[in-house]
């Protein structure tokens, strides 16, 4: 067989993987899309365990964590003011608090997200989160950077300590548009380099 043909065989094969891959992925958009347009903005409606929309696999209330129980962000997105990423908690951060009923869950909905918590313990196994805030792959977003500049977590997150169970992004986030994250560099009077982002 002549290198013309085999190159262009070669040419059809990865045309045709990189259009199935495509398909792939605008699919799982396309899921994805649905879901979050069928969520409530910032969390779900009822009160702060409801999950109408399915998206979260434990009804995690950000209200009554970082609200009504006054925890700090970074206890459980530890890693938000050394790391790229805020990180998500271990079932061992939430079983510190919830371990042997150290916590008082006055409904009886909060108790059953609880047993699905310690299930997960029990069975050595992570909760599988959805997540909720995504830049583009071809972007940098250092939440050390932005921490320890003074930024707080509100700033871009919304008043999460308002919110119930997370199913999509505030609109304080602005959708993680790049004119969004100029504008706050702009009135911040920081860099706009492009290598600041992309890098």
């Amino acid at each position: 067989m002549g290198v013309t043909r085999k190159i262009g065989i070669a040419a059809v094969v990865v045309t045709v993987l990189a259009g199935g891959s495509l398909a792939f992925v605008q699919d799982g958009q396309d899921a994805n899309a649905a879901a979050q347009a069928a969520a409530p903005a910032g969390s779900s409606t009822g009160d702060n365990y409801g999950n109408d929309a399915g998206i979260q696999p434990i009804a995690f209330p950000h209200a009554i964590h970082a609200g009504t129980n006054r925890i700090d962000c970074a206890y459980c997105h530890y890693s938000a003011e050394r790391s790229v990423s805020a990180g998500i908690p271990p079932v061992s951060t939430c079983m510190g608090c919830h371990a042997a009923g150290k916590v008082q869950v006055q409904s009886e909905q909060g108790q059953q997200q609880i047993e699905m918590v310690q299930e997960y313990w029990n069975d050595g196994e992570t909760i599988p989160w959805v997540r909720i805030h995504k830049v583009a792959d071809h972007v940098k977003f250092p939440h050390m950077r932005h921490i320890n500049a003074g930024l707080d977590c509100t700033q871009c997150h919304g008043p999460v300590q308002e919110m119930g169970v997370l199913q999509q992004p505030d609109p304080a986030w602005g959708d993680g548009k790049m004119g969004w994250c100029i504008s706050c560099h702009v009135e911040q009077d920081v860099s706009r380099d492009c290598t600041v982002c992309h890098y």
